[in-house]
């Protein structure tokens, strides 16, 4: 693995809200990422969650129809599956997550599958960040191509520097692929830079990064295994997200997020 952060890249990151990393897994890792996916996917037969088939932030019906066809989406996979949590619980991801976000201690917010399916839909552009249940502008996750990424079949692409003055207003994915400018019309005008990425390389972007991805144009599948990361000490926001009835019944707006058996802290510089 290709841990190891340069001070240019980690300027490069906190600059425009995005780092490309090419080769980051070497050959038999990838086989392994890839091997944890088959069977994370199988085991789950088609649930999105550990315990249940809904995924929060999803709109009406007609948008559900549309949002379905972008990709396939599995969370936290490392919840049930054992390779899968071997992969994401990895200390080295969570010290280059602390790096990069300048955050003392990371914890998983969620893992996710991201598997565009032939001829899906695009990724309209969007923010991560306001759909999960703690406000925190260092969030930020990483997206590993499991399959090369191309402009032909989904790749993404991202707004440098919009993280460092976007909000938690969201008007998330749906068919209008320009519908997040309505809302910072400021980044109307800018020009996007695409990430091709080959199987196996990685990025990693901030939650306030505009961000989106291509339709798949191929009969091809684009696969990738992402993770959200929580900087360790935030509090509920009272965004359900990815959190169960039995969890938000035991929650109260400005509690900690500290449950190690839902948000696993992966890495802390104090310990």
């Amino acid at each position: 693995m290709k841990n190891e952060l340069t001070p240019d890249a980690i300027e490069q990151y906190r600059r425009d809200g995005f780092l490309v990393i090419e080769d980051f897994l070497s050959p038999q890792e990838l086989d392994f990422w890839r091997s944890a996916l088959n069977e994370a996917v199988a085991k789950r037969n088609g649930n999105k969650m550990p315990d249940r088939k809904e995924v929060y932030g999803k709109g009406d019906d007609a948008d559900k129809s549309y949002y379905d066809n972008v990709f396939d989406q599995l969370i936290n996979l490392w919840v049930d599956n054992d390779k899968m949590k071997q992969v994401m619980l990895d200390e080295r991801l969570g010290k280059m997550a602390a790096q990069l976000s300048g955050a003392d201690g990371i914890r998983i917010w969620h893992d996710q599958a991201l598997i565009k399916k032939p001829w899906a839909n695009p990724t309209s552009w969007h923010l991560d960040t306001p759909y999960w249940s703690f406000s925190d502008r260092r969030a930020l996750s990483i997206w590993v191509a499991l399959d090369d990424a191309t402009y032909e079949n989904g790749c993404l692409f991202f707004i440098p520097g919009s993280y460092h003055t976007t909000t938690f207003e969201n008007p998330g994915i749906g068919k209008n692929m320009g519908a997040i400018f309505g809302t910072y019309p400021e980044f109307k005008g800018s020009k996007s830079v695409a990430a091709p990425m080959k199987a196996g390389s990685c990025s990693f972007h901030n939650g306030l990064t505009i961000h989106g991805a291509h339709a798949n144009m191929t009969p091809g599948f684009r696969r990738a295994m992402t993770c959200a990361y929580m900087p360790d000490g935030n509090t509920f926001n009272g965004t359900a997200n990815i959190l169960s009835a039995d969890e938000l019944a035991k929650l109260q707006i400005g509690d900690l997020l500290n449950n190690d058996a839902i948000t696993p802290l992966i890495y802390s510089k104090n310990s």
